[in-house]
């Protein structure tokens, strides 16, 4: 691989991290485009799945986004990898089929949606891989990990946006066998390699009562390949940083407590998560991408304002143990406090925004 080199569209001098003092930010494009999680004002867990199928021009345009952060954030995951190796990326030695049906998806996407930064030239087993935004020209052999300088799943995953999960089916459930996880929320990869369906879904509330396991994991077991579907989550964070994993939990919990009703639409950052799901051909694993997309609540009342309304009222009127679950209960007062200066309590209409008549960001 070779240097990151400088872009005009694509932001190179960004950072997620304190000792970079987080210089990052959206443009208007980058906001609007976003893949809003709230189709109403009142928010519960369901399995919100649907096929994953191209719709509307932004976040769901293509089988993997790629956006204006992504230069910056292959960068970030490089320096992830080299500051604390053996936490972020890991897979199982059984693992090396799923990796190369993992380099093949992403790899045959990227070059399909996005043709005028990446090629994929393929002769029999001999590949070509062009990745103009990165530099990177290299020849190699499918299925030959040889000719590659690293793991099959490293090489592509360090050339995508968004932490990947490669889940195995095995006895009637799906395992975790593999992971390049540099923008993890909450968990340890290293604690929960090798974990069940059930078993690291267990400290999610709500989940087993309401039944949405036992229906989550039939219909995942049911997946086919070339059918894969998705589904959208989110929460809160503070700053603009994509790695809050449990190994590094003492440097980012402390900013918890800084936030207040007066800074909290600067240091709160809403975190999307898109998840779309794949069936993988050869080796019958399923990939659970989590493509993670970070937008301030300045910036959401400033180029989204009807989306900026409906977080305040799904946030005011969230289960408190989800509040807890997910993390922000510390700030989540100063937050919705923040918010309600910016929401008229004009009705906003219904539905994600990539479906008909779903709420728009507003402000045009």
């Amino acid at each position: 691989m070779t240097a990151i080199p400088e872009s005009a569209a694509f932001k190179t001098d960004e950072t997620y991290t304190p000792e970079g003092e987080y210089q990052f930010r959206n443009s208007p494009e980058g906001v609007r485009r976003l893949p809003f999680p709230f189709p109403d004002d009142d928010y519960m867990y369901s399995m919100n799945l649907e096929p994953h199928v191209p719709a509307g021009d932004g976040a769901l345009r293509a089988a993997f986004d790629v956006d204006e952060h992504y230069v910056s954030e292959c960068g970030h995951r490089d320096q992830m990898l080299r500051e604390m190796p053996g936490v972020h990326y890991l897979a199982l030695p059984h693992m090396l089929e799923a990796q190369w049906d993992l380099l093949e998806l992403i790899f045959e996407s990227y070059a399909r949606d996005f043709p005028e930064h990446f090629t994929l030239t393929k002769n029999g087993n001999e590949w070509r891989w062009q990745n103009r935004l990165l530099g990177i020209d290299d020849s190699f052999t499918f299925g030959d990990p040889a000719t590659l300088p690293m793991d099959p799943m490293e090489y592509a995953t360090r050339q995508a946006q968004g932490e990947f999960v490669v889940l195995e089916e095995k006895d009637n459930t799906l395992v975790i066998g593999a992971g390049m996880t540099t923008q993890r929320a909450d968990y340890s990869l290293q604690f929960n390699l090798g974990m069940s369906f059930f078993e690291f879904h267990g400290p999610v509330p709500k989940l087993h009562e309401m039944g949405i396991l036992d229906r989550a994991l039939k219909f995942l077991l049911r997946m086919k390949p070339g059918h894969p579907v998705r589904r959208v989550n989110w929460s809160l964070t503070v700053h603009p940083r994509l790695e809050t994993s449990v190994e590094t939990l003492p440097e980012w919990a402390p900013d918890r407590v800084k936030v207040n009703r007066d800074n909290a639409g600067d240091m709160v950052y809403l975190r999307i998560e898109l998840q779309p799901l794949h069936r993988l051909p050869r080796s019958n694993a399923i990939v659970f991408p989590v493509r993670t997309y970070l937008v301030s609540l300045a910036e959401l009342v400033q180029y989204a304002p009807d989306w900026a309304k409906r977080i305040h009222r799904a946030l005011a009127s969230l289960d408190s143990e989800l509040v807890d679950y997910k993390g922000f209960h510390r700030y989540h007062d100063a937050a919705v406090e923040w918010l309600s200066r910016h929401d008229d309590g004009a009705p906003l209409a219904t539905g994600y925004p990539w479906a008909p008549e779903g709420i728009q960001p507003g402000g045009r």
